[in-house]
């Protein structure tokens, strides 16, 4: 029997068949979606290389580089080519009203906002911000770029709302690679985190949301979870499975008599060493949403902790745990700044609206 005609295959062709039906009125439907925001693009043949833009990037194009979409739409390339990169027309204008349809489309009293810190892998050391540094789709320091990027999630469906290119700080200070590259002036320096702090900032009030959500890029960082206290935004962030806890819910640690009569604190323990000790009991088996194959279950527990870092010990958070019901369970860890009331169930499922 070959590969393709295994069980597990056929379920996965079954589910991957499209149907005349499925894309009939694709055409009709991105025509409509385009009538909102060409007017953006105050010149007619912005408005023109936009669309061809769009339909290059939609095509099934191995590359959809400038080049291979001109020739595949019949057009020139230098026109496109610059368009795409020096044309003068106003992207956050078009972004703004990106953000608006997000709003009137999706927008929720429990939205989510998601952060996510994505590398492109690049050859050349010519593109504005590429480098050697932490590159996510590849696991490993490579030559990439790297962008932060900000979703909105809700019930109702889940888009993309913001991006910014992280400039690296040599790159910020390099005068003539910022001239040769078409740096604006007024974009300076700033960590991923910073720039993640600064979208929410300015368009989390534009989109109702009830949690900011992210990876262990941003949960690990707890500079960045004060940050988000201060700003009284509500968080579940992933943190790695090393990170430093006490649990606050069992009986008072142990305490060991020190000099003079005073007493020393049990080491903070790591989250995964935690975990080993906890009785099956504390975990609860939850369905988190319906998935395309059937509900999702998880098992997870809550327990309110303070965490150290750098010697510092922060404010109570509640540590987040989740396990994946399978034969080979995946676990992951989070903290969040919810207040008791909110159930492990919201936790959960706010929690799972990062993988969007």
């Amino acid at each position: 029997m070959s590969l393709l005609e295994s069980p597990a295959a056929q379920e996965l062709l079954k589910d991957s068949t499209l149907l005349p039906s499925g894309i009939r009125n694709c055409r009709r439907d991105l025509a409509i979606f385009l009538r909102r925001y060409l007017p953006r693009f105050y010149r007619a043949e912005q408005r023109e290389h936009a669309k061809v833009c769009i339909a290059g990037l939609l095509s099934d194009l191995q590359r959809k580089t400038c080049l291979p979409v001109a020739i595949a739409r019949e057009v020139e390339e230098k026109p496109l080519q610059y368009f795409v990169g020096l044309g003068q027309w106003d992207d956050e204008a078009v972004m703004a009203e990106l953000r608006q349809h997000v709003a009137e489309e999706l927008a929720s009293a429990q939205g989510c906002l998601i952060f996510d810190a994505s590398g492109f892998p690049k050859k050349g050391q010519h593109s504005c911000g590429v480098k050697r540094q932490w590159c996510g789709r590849l696991g490993k320091i490579e030559n990439c770029q790297v962008g932060v990027f900000m979703a909105y999630a809700s019930e109702k469906g889940h888009g993309p709302v913001a991006r910014r290119l992280y400039l690296p700080e040599d790159w910020a200070a390099d005068h003539k690679r910022r001239t040769k590259c078409h740096v604006p002036a007024e974009v300076v320096f700033q960590t991923k985190l910073e720039i993640a702090l600064q979208m929410v900032s300015r368009y989390g009030p534009q989109l109702p949301h009830a949690w900011v959500l992210g990876d262990d890029e941003f949960g690990r960082s707890a500079e960045f979870r004060a940050a988000l206290r201060r700003e009284a935004e509500r968080y579940i962030l992933d943190v790695p499975c090393n990170t430093l806890v006490r649990d606050l819910e069992q009986a008072r640690p142990h305490r060991r008599k020190a000099g003079h009569g005073r007493k020393k604190e049990v080491p903070f323990r790591r989250a995964d060493t935690w975990l080993k000790r906890q009785a099956p009991a504390r975990w609860a088996h939850l369905k988190v949403r319906d998935g395309e194959k059937g509900p999702l279950e998880v098992q997870a527990l809550r327990v309110r902790v303070k965490t150290k870092q750098d010697g510092r010990v922060g404010p109570e958070e509640t540590l987040l745990v989740m396990r994946t019901v399978e034969p080979h369970p995946r676990t992951s860890y989070g903290l969040t700044n919810a207040p008791a009331k909110v159930s492990l169930e919201e936790l959960m499922r706010a929690k799972h609206e990062r993988h969007r």
